[in-house]
């Protein structure tokens, strides 16, 4: 059974119109990334002024340097925030916006500061999106290397008991990051390890750091000496060389396959997937060492994946992408949007309906059960802005029959073409397409 173009743009993208299908979008995955290039978002080099001035007000202890400071990085921030949205409406490549979100995801980081809340967006644009159709080893190096999950997991804060500085400044381990590296990011929390390797592990990976205008480096005098056995392997005791070759092991294991196939099915196809669609998944993994563009091939074009209909809720970031781009809401009109306008349309509805930007309750990211997102509160939030925000966003609002058709076509059902069709006025009309439960399902 092969996935009709509509379903597959609702299912892998972010809804309508359907554009190109299953094997165009696979195509494109090994194509350059257009979207990036054509919004591009912050990077390092632009704000290590900033890190450096907030590292030195906090040493002088400048209490009044700090709101200046915070205020810069929400600006840089706000700038952030528009471009992962404007890619995500304006992409004609909606299955690498797709992905880029889910690997972010299950990546999570979030600011703990508001000086920290340029920090996701850099891990996703550096980190992940280069890497989504391509080796999870290089993606996972990148990842954890990266400056935003060093700070976010607290990697800066580990010295190696019998290191150098370790010893001089009587510090020791801080497990968080071996601890998630093995729980969430690769082998999954049932896959055997014990409080052995998490330790091992946590050994192996002192050295990892970052300095203020360099980035990732990796400090030797903050390593722990001597070598680590991390399930049943020994690793050798000499700079970052290691430490990679344990991410590149962690990859290739069967159980990352495993959770991993899971994880991408629960995600895209349903909250209790096919047991066959899991084991495909892996199987698609282990034989060809974790290539993401092969395993998302399996995963689009699996009839399994076809057969599932409105099986998995649209999270809110979804929703709000899903209706904008319904709305043909351009990208510069985000772009445009002044802090006011963003917090309006964006942040405090996503903060309404349960999915702050950005600021996920813990490393493991964000609930993917329906009934965690179908609640009422959530579900006034979303009734709420869907009948608020579409007058403010399409001046004039759309026919509400035209746009039931480009934002549901042939996925919308009788009742709902009736009530739309009865409305009274055109602001009822598209509000009853996007608060539907065919708008909120994928």
């Amino acid at each position: 059974m092969a996935m009709d173009s509509e379903r597959f743009a609702i299912r892998f993208g972010y809804g309508l119109p359907a554009g190109a299908g299953p094997e165009a979008m696979l195509a494109g995955l090994t194509g350059p990334d257009q979207a990036m290039a054509d919004w591009p978002g912050l990077t390092l080099d632009e704000l290590w002024p900033l890190f450096t001035e907030v590292r030195e007000a906090r040493r002088a202890k400048d209490k009044a340097a700090l709101p200046k400071l915070a205020r810069q990085a929400n600006g840089f921030a706000l700038r952030g925030l528009q471009a992962g949205f404007a890619r995500a409406i304006g992409s004609t490549d909606p299955l690498r916006e797709r992905l880029v979100a889910f690997w972010a995801d299950h990546f999570t980081t979030a600011p703990r500061n508001q000086i920290e809340r340029v920090l996701p967006g850099l891990l996703q644009d550096a980190a992940i999106r280069p890497h989504v159709a391509g080796r999870f080893a290089d993606m996972l190096q990148a990842v954890i290397t990266h400056p935003g999950m060093l700070v976010y997991l607290d990697q800066a804060a580990s010295f190696g008991p019998g290191s150098r500085r370790g010893k001089r400044r009587d510090k020791g381990l801080n497990e968080n990051l071996a601890r998630e590296l093995l729980e969430l990011h690769t082998l999954g929390v049932s896959a055997g390890y014990t409080q052995t390797d998490v330790s091992e592990l946590a050994k192996l990976l002192t050295g990892l750091t970052i300095r203020t205008g360099r980035g990732f480096v990796f400090d030797q005098g903050q390593a722990e000496p001597g070598s680590e056995t991390v399930l049943g392997v020994t690793y050798g005791d000499s700079g970052i060389e290691p430490v990679l070759q344990v991410l590149e092991d962690l990859s290739l294991r069967p159980e990352t396959a495993a959770h991993l196939a899971r994880k991408l099915a629960v995600h895209f196809v349903a909250d209790d997937p096919p047991p066959t669609l899991v084991e495909a998944l892996a199987a698609r993994w282990r034989d060809t060492g974790g290539d993401l563009l092969a395993v998302t091939e399996t995963l689009v074009l699996h009839p399994l994946a076809a057969e599932a209909t409105a099986q998995k809720v649209r999270q809110p970031y979804d929703f709000l992408v899903a209706a904008l781009r319904a709305l043909q809401v351009s990208p510069e009109t985000v772009l445009t949007s002044g802090l006011r306008s963003v917090q309006m349309l964006i942040l405090k509805p996503l903060e309404a309906m349960g999915q702050p930007y950005q600021q996920a309750p813990g490393p493991d990211g964000w609930s993917e059960a329906a009934a965690d997102w179908i609640t009422p509160q959530g579900l006034a939030a979303r009734i709420d802005w869907a009948m608020a925000a579409p007058e403010r966003l399409a001046r004039p609002l759309p026919d509400p029959r035209a746009f039931l058709e480009r934002a549901l076509g042939s996925q919308a059902g009788d009742t709902l073409r009736w009530a739309v069709s009865a409305a009274e006025s055109a602001r009822d009309g598209v509000g009853l397409v996007l608060a539907s439960p065919e708008f909120n399902r994928r």
